[in-house]
């Protein structure tokens, strides 16, 4: 737990020093991919310090010189607990929240039995709203300070999840979801309204603050030729925005695919064939790959979002990790398929994962896919995901001994990687001493 000391203000003292938090612990930051770079591409400072002003991280380094540098700051000091990048969720339904851990079925009976009854309730805007809250409370209470989500046909579910978000300071990701066919008919719009309300939402709420929107077709089963058509054309008025969707989940989906979209190649060409492959292009679970959808997908430089916990929830299959090392690729709850909040459950099912396919992933490569990986798969590098100054000051800072059985492992620890790896397998909102958006604590603690 951080203790703060706080100093009277001096009014000879610019409003600017004033404003200045240095927030102490031990500090991990990455200077890039460790997968490519290796552990040089991490710097451990075992008295470390975050230098925050104006929500933004101003300094990195050893905790005392920063003091010694900043005598005016306000001082949150967290002890031998683990400073990081707030973790960022590439790829979750927030409307399912209340849904989670639903049992059993593949895929599409699981979207037929629970989610889109569910999903149909987000016309009503106070249950939008309360759902909406309730899902930044737990992601935020897990250490997660920006998430790229999946609303519902709902402009209010969009609205919702914005608002939200908005009036905690978080930098966050969203998009209507747009479905025509193969859903229940109080969950359709049309090739039109998908793209009336999509562009609507997208100059609303896109770029106000720390907000972006997605453009979101929920994937090619759902949506005619006509309405992924419609959407590729929005996504052409505005490259800046990523587009999100699923692909290559399941293999009794690819043969869906395959009877609805006769004439394509693979899957992936359901969505080059209307415009929606490109480099800002976000595509999640991507289990089932053909190889000429690889070299696509590495042709354009687009990027993948490996989803551990709801692909073994839903029986979906295991992720190649391997293709990190020629595309972006993210890591994400899926809440709701996803089982879980944490993205500390979601490093340890990747783990899991990694090593059914025979490579046993490294703590450090683990946490950047749940941060800077992340953050690179949103093209969001250069404004959050690391430690570094002019990046915003999102924190999540871990205690590495949250629980007795965490704790007496973690104790024996000769090395930083020893000691957060227990966390990992075995942390959860416990082991979350705080949670800085912007530079401000949001956790009670």
């Amino acid at each position: 737990m951080g203790a703060e000391q706080g100093l009277s203000p001096d009014p000879e003292k610019p409003e600017a020093t004033l404003a200045e938090r240095l927030i102490l612990g031990q500090v991990l930051a990455f200077e890039g991919d460790p997968r490519a770079l290796g552990l040089a591409a991490a710097r451990h400072e075992a008295r470390g310090g975050v230098l925050v002003r104006d929500g933004l991280i101003r300094a990195v380094g050893d905790g005392a010189a920063l003091r010694a540098a900043h005598p005016e700051a306000r001082i949150t000091d967290h002890g031998d607990a683990l400073i990081l990048p707030g973790f960022i969720d590439a790829h979750a339904h927030y409307p399912q929240t209340a849904i989670i851990a639903s049992w059993g079925k593949r895929l599409i009976d699981w979207l037929n039995t629970y989610t889109f009854p569910e999903e149909a309730r987000f016309g009503d805007t106070t249950y939008a709203t309360d759902i909406a809250d309730r899902y930044l409370d737990l992601v935020t209470a897990n250490g997660t300070t920006t998430v790229a989500s999946y609303c519902t046909i709902h402009p209010a579910s969009v609205d919702a999840i914005f608002t939200a978000a908005q009036a905690r300071g978080m930098r966050f990701l969203a998009g209507k979801t747009c479905m025509d066919r193969n859903a229940p008919g109080n969950l359709r719009d049309t090739a039109q309204s998908a793209f009336d309300d999509s562009s609507a939402l997208l100059k609303n709420w896109h770029g106000r603050g720390r907000l972006g929107y997605i453009i979101t077709p929920r994937f090619s089963p759902t949506s005619s030729p006509e309405q992924l058509s419609a959407l590729g054309a929005l996504w052409a008025d505005h490259p800046d925005c990523l587009m999100q969707t699923h692909l290559s989940e399941q293999v009794d989906e690819i043969a869906w695919v395959r009877s609805l979209y006769p004439d394509a190649r693979d899957y992936l060409d359901t969505y080059e064939a209307h415009g929606l492959l490109g480099e800002k292009g976000v595509y999640g679970h991507a289990i089932h790959l053909e190889p000429r959808e690889i070299a696509r997908l590495q042709e354009v430089g687009a990027a993948l979002v490996h989803c551990p916990t709801s692909n073994t929830f839903i029986g979906s299959g295991l992720f190649d990790m391997g293709l990190a090392d020629t595309m972006p690729v993210g890591l994400a709850t899926d809440t709701g398929g996803g089982s879980s909040f944490s993205m500390l459950r979601t490093m340890a099912a990747a783990y899991e994962v990694g090593q059914l396919r025979g490579e046993a992933l490294h703590p450090a490569e683990l946490l950047w896919r749940a941060t800077g990986g992340s953050a690179a798969a949103l093209h969001l590098q250069d404004k959050i995901g690391r430690l570094a100054p002019g990046i915003e000051a999102d924190l999540c800072v871990l205690d590495l001994a949250s629980t007795p059985a965490i704790a007496q492992r973690q104790a024996r620890a000769k090395t930083i990687w020893e000691a957060v790896f227990p966390t990992i397998m075995m942390g959860d909102d416990r082991a979350i001493a705080q949670t800085y958006i912007a530079g401000e604590p949001v956790k009670a603690v």
